[in-house]
């Protein structure tokens, strides 16, 4: 009688745990139809082969911890042809620079350039990601520098302190992956300068559109435009004593040229008019004129720690 209490009491058990493992089966797949029916809101994949475009900045920035070191180089100008080999015996501009993932949406940097002596301070900051549902249709970010003009020559001044030296730039970047291969961003900027060369404003307004097609493997092509608009709100204010001033334009910025992206290296090689590399000088103070042929070779290396 005992034995058969224990057998129904096994059975019982055993009623009750198969009864569990039956209900498991017949809720997994509801769950799994479930999932699947649920939108995919995590951000794109791979908009974009790095935090650069040419001259422009893309709307990514380094994840948390990571740490990037940027090196641009820009050649002379190809105007003298054999004479200096097309650019490269001309006088070059360079830019190092690292950057820092505070969080995966934070970003701080650091930049040091050669020709104006630039000192620059860099801060990025995704606003929102592009989704791989569609729910989000673009991302956004904005990006902003904090420069000190070590080239500049106090005795150009009637009255000089440091903060004559100061810059900043504001910029907000607006993207779209449109496919596996096309990625398109625009971006308008506002720059302005405590004290610059009485011929150029204080004050500019600018917009940018890049574009990048993954042509094969990890090879593609990368395009670039930017333009600048002097405003003279503010001209009165800093360092401008003459009212009849006859300023000068900014030429537009135009890059050509082709892009090999690895998870940890970014490489750039491209045909441009501008050799500031500063968002600031480059936006507002290019002199080259691309219809003259003032045209020079570029490139950036990123690489990723």
């Amino acid at each position: 009688m005992v034995h058969k209490t224990i057998k129904i009491r096994e059975m019982k058990k055993l009623t009750i745990l198969l009864s569990i493992v039956l209900a498991g089966l017949l809720v997994l797949p509801i769950n799994l139809y479930a999932q699947d029916d649920e939108p995919d809101n995590r951000p794109v994949r791979e908009p974009w082969s790095g935090m650069l475009l040419g001259d422009q900045q893309t709307i990514l920035s380094p994840y948390k911890g990571g740490l990037e070191l940027i090196i641009h180089h820009r050649f002379g100008t190809m105007q003298n042809g054999l004479k200096d080999l097309y650019g490269i015996y001309a006088p070059s501009n360079i830019r190092l620079g690292l950057n820092y993932g505070i969080t995966d949406k934070l970003m701080v940097g650091f930049g040091t350039e050669k020709n104006n002596k630039y000192q620059e301070f860099e801060v990025k900051y995704s606003i929102f990601s592009q989704t791989r549902s569609g729910s989000m249709p673009v991302a956004l970010s904005y990006y902003g520098n904090f420069a000190i003009d070590g080239g500049m020559k106090e005795d150009e001044y009637s009255e000089f302190s440091f903060t004559n030296r100061l810059a900043y730039f504001h910029q907000l970047i607006v993207a779209r992956k449109f496919s596996d291969r096309l990625s398109v961003q625009l971006a308008p900027s506002f720059i302005h300068f405590n004290g610059i060369d009485k011929k150029w404003h204080n004050d500019y307004v600018g917009i940018s559109a890049g574009g990048r097609f993954l042509a094969f493997g990890q090879f593609s092509i990368i395009a670039e435009y930017d333009q600048s608009f002097g405003i003279t709100v503010f001209d009165g204010l800093f360092n401008k004593e003459e009212s009849d001033v006859e300023y000068k334009s900014a030429k537009p910025n135009f890059v050509l040229g082709f892009e090999i992206g690895t998870p940890t290296h970014t490489f750039q090689l491209f045909a441009a008019n501008y050799n500031k590399i500063s968002p600031h000088k480059n936006l507002a103070n290019n002199t080259n004129d691309l219809l003259e042929g003032e045209i020079l070779v570029g490139m950036n290396v990123i690489v990723r720690f």
